[in-house]
């Protein structure tokens, strides 16, 4: 996903919600002025309620790959997990368990993403509640980073790569998420795009196939990808 200011977008929902709900003080006193300052003091109200048990992701470090063990799979979160980048509450429907498979098979999990750091705190819990596998999760932790997802996922990967590790396949659903594999190294063979829904394409870049969803996918990973050799 890239750095698209989901707290923008929230505010900017809960705004429109506000406007189209009547309000009910103005229509008894017959005073319309004074619709706008009830509704920004709601408005702060709700979203202090809904940010106050949220929390910036503190950074993970990379651990060393084992000598044999060395495999990994990237998975980028917000519209590649989800089914769009701002359903950040939904999980595609099959794609813990397409996860799962390649962590049945023995490679490590990479789970990358810049969401706004109001949010990424609920990414472990929400990846646990949902079925995905245990992994090496990795959110931007700056505002820079954040406004270029591109680089910072390049450069993660890139410290998995120093570390040992080869990223056998990579999936994502943004444009900069195919850069950022294209940049680490990662061979477009090995690269699958997600279509966002309601769009009618994937994200260009360089990718093997645009998937619809995870269920057809579970068939080639559970039969074309090899398993990883035990230590």
């Amino acid at each position: 996903m890239a750095g698209t200011g989901f707290f923008d977008f929230a505010l900017l929902h809960l705004e429109d919600a506000f406007r189209s709900a009547p309000d009910q003080n103005c229509a008894v006193q017959g005073t319309g002025p004074c619709k706008g300052a009830s509704m920004r003091h709601l408005i702060i109200l709700a979203v202090a309620v809904f940010c106050s048990s949220c929390a910036q992701l503190p950074p993970a470090d990379v651990v060393n790959a084992p000598p044999r063990q060395a495999q990994a799979v990237v998975f980028d979160i917000d519209g590649t997990l989800t089914p769009s980048v701002t359903t950040i509450f939904e999980a595609r429907e099959d794609a813990a368990r397409a996860v799962r498979l390649f962590a049945d098979k023995g490679y490590q999990i990479i789970y990358l993403s810049t969401r706004a750091s109001w949010f990424s705190a609920r990414i472990p819990g929400w990846l646990q509640d949902n079925g995905f596998p245990a992994g090496s999760l990795h959110v931007a932790q700056t505002d820079e980073d954040r406004s270029r997802p591109d680089a910072y996922k390049t450069g993660m990967l890139k410290t998995f790569l120093a570390h040992g590790w080869r990223v056998s396949f990579a999936y994502g659903d943004s444009s900069t998420d195919f850069s950022a594999y294209a940049a680490a190294g990662i061979p477009k063979e090995s690269v699958f795009a997600l279509l966002r829904r309601y769009e009618a394409d994937c994200q260009p870049g360089e990718w093997k196939a645009c998937l619809k969803g995870w269920t057809e996918h579970l068939d080639f990973v559970a039969r074309s990808v090899p398993s990883v050799p035990a230590n």
